[in-house]
């Protein structure tokens, strides 16, 4: 095992061919700041024609979660305090290393027990195996804070079965482990008391057992997906053409989940919402770089153009009075053409060299 310091954000070691990356803030259940993400990234580099290294795995500290997502609040700072800079720096270096776990050259297995949320979903979603387990919770709860999905979400929910993205963009619904692998957000189902032993079997594996071979061997059948029994309500009204449309095949519904989907709709930003939509139809037509690209633009329109973003997080997270005050207010006031602007955004730096 390779030394390292425990009072680090990011815990970076070696086990025999495994490389582990164990995000190491349990307080704040791993959320993201540009340092972790900064030192994620220096290690798979490192890693990448490391001759003694197979297998990469990232987890999480503590039994709260893999990661919450972002820390916003930091982002509310730059936003609130015209540092554009720094908004800018973050994504970039977020969306650079979402792209570099999906095309990384060795396996990198995720662990997504428990809370993974936003930024975790962007270490875990597009890992080449991808674990969750009976504590797990999933979700891309954006439009809760007046924003839109990230970090390579909007392609998973754009690759959905049916309707199934378009409903848990817009509503930030939370996914169990068993729903995660329906929706297409994870790949096996593993017990957490496991967890370990599995880390032990990929750094000790004898060649030539892949390491989906090995998952295998804990692998087991989770409870039913509750999607799954949703899914004909859920198609039919979130194929609709908008966001009023949405709502409006809502109302008609005799499901008493389609009223409270309706409530939560109602409450969230009209703006957040009629941009995820857009994002995710567009990114059911593309790969993981198209969707990151489109994501920046909106994101970088929401940090510099549009008030929701700022007063989702001072609502949220600063005031916490859970009272925002959208603009436009209703989803009856949005302007026909939305989502034009967010679309058509031109960052001031490109997110790819």
């Amino acid at each position: 095992m390779t030394d390292f310091d425990e009072a680090s954000a990011v815990l970076v070691r070696t086990e025999g061919a495994l490389g582990r990356l164990t995000l190491n803030r349990p307080k704040a259940i791993n959320a993201l700041n540009i340092d972790m993400i900064r030192q994620l990234t220096a290690a798979l580099v490192a890693w990448r024609h490391d001759t003694d290294i197979d297998i990469v795995v990232i987890e999480g500290a503590g039994d709260r979660g893999l990661c919450a997502g972002g820390d916003v609040r930091v982002l509310y700072d730059e936003i609130t305090a015209g540092r554009p800079e720094g908004t800018v720096d973050f994504f970039r270096s977020e969306y650079a290393l979402n792209l570099m776990i999906a095309e990384y050259p060795k396996p990198v297995v995720a662990f997504a027990d428990g809370i993974t949320m936003g930024g975790g979903i962007g270490l875990a979603g597009h890992a080449a195996i991808r674990i969750v387990t009976e504590r797990s919770r999933l979700a891309m709860p954006e439009t809760r804070i007046g924003f839109t999905p990230d970090v390579g979400g909007t392609l998973l929910l754009g690759r959905a079965p049916g309707r199934i993205g378009e409903y848990l963009g817009l509503t930030g619904g939370t996914m169990s482990g068993a729903d995660a692998i329906y929706a297409g957000f994870a790949d096996h189902y593993v017990p957490s008391q496991h967890l370990p032993e599995l880390r032990e079997a990929l750094g000790k594996r004898a060649d030539p057992t892949s390491p989906a071979e090995l998952v295998l061997l804990f692998d087991e059948t989770p409870e039913p997906s509750v999607l799954v029994e949703q899914r004909e309500w859920i198609d039919e009204v979130f194929s609709a053409d908008t966001i009023g449309e949405i709502m409006q095949r809502l109302s008609a519904r005799p499901e008493p989940a389609a009223s409270a989907v309706a409530q939560t709709l109602a409450e969230l930003s009209p703006t957040g919402l009629a941009v995820t939509l857009d994002a995710v139809r567009e990114a059911r037509e593309g790969d993981l770089r198209e969707a990151l690209i489109g994501e920046y633009r909106r994101v970088l329109w929401f940090g510099a153009e549009h008030p929701d973003l700022v007063e989702g997080i001072r609502a949220q997270l600063v005031d916490k009075d859970r009272s925002p005050k959208w603009q436009p207010a209703t989803i009856a006031d949005l302007a026909p053409d939305a989502t034009a602007a967010a679309r058509a955004y031109v960052p001031e730096v490109a997110l790819f060299d």
